[in-house]
């Protein structure tokens, strides 16, 4: 007679839980950005302070006019959309930034930055400057307010775990980004005073919330 062959065991493979195991380590790498959001904001504002408060008024006055254009007129997402695909186009060539490359980057500020550059090479005007910084307040506000919904949107979310941790890490690179820019434009905006006081201020809150948990 010949023997029955035991049916073999199927394995219990459970993707759902590997995702949520997954989604709770972003969430915790997430909660521990957010110290660095606060620090990049915070000292940006400080060193973006030391320049002529009118320059200031026309960075923030672009920001303010994307706002209230999403707001209460027009979501300009084609405009979005645009950037995302010539940044497609610029790394097609090195897939692992394909896909990544253009919610990262900021890719009209910078292209703004590139043109203010070699434009100031010719032009000395108070007009270039005040029209630069407010495209540039208006593109970087486009370009967070977008790059923020397209990762909220996503579906499977498991914590808002993408969001948390995907946002903030977005969020610190175009103000980093944002900073050295500054730099090249105002020799009153420091970068590398940015990047020490940022680092300095969120080792700071981390210091301050182990000594809490820890050191009572």
């Amino acid at each position: 007679m010949e023997k029955k062959k035991s049916p073999k065991r199927e394995e219990n493979f459970k993707p759902g839980l590997s995702n949520k195991v997954f989604g709770i380590i972003k969430f915790g790498l997430g909660i521990c950005l957010l110290p660095f959001v606060y620090s990049t904001s915070i000292v940006f504002f400080n060193q973006f302070g030391l320049i002529e408060k009118s320059l200031q008024g026309y960075f923030w006055s672009g920001a303010i006019a994307l706002l209230i254009i999403y707001l209460f007129i027009w979501e300009p997402a084609i405009i979005y959309a645009k950037g995302q695909k010539l940044l497609e186009m610029i790394f097609i060539f090195f897939k692992p930034l394909v896909k990544l490359a253009p919610y990262v980057l900021p890719v009209y500020t910078i292209v703004l930055f590139i043109i203010y550059g070699l434009f100031s090479l010719a032009v000395k005007s108070a007009w270039l400057v005040q029209y630069s910084l407010f495209l540039i307040g208006f593109t970087f506000a486009l370009h967070l307010v977008f790059s923020a919904k397209s990762i909220r949107s996503k579906k499977s979310d498991f914590l808002k775990a993408n969001y948390i941790f995907g946002f903030s890490m977005i969020y610190i690179i175009d103000v980093a980004i944002l900073a050295f820019c500054m730099n090249l434009i105002f020799k009153e905006f420091s970068f590398v005073n940015f990047s020490n006081s940022a680092y300095q201020a969120a080792s700071n809150i981390f210091y301050a919330l182990f000594k809490q948990l820890f050191l009572r």
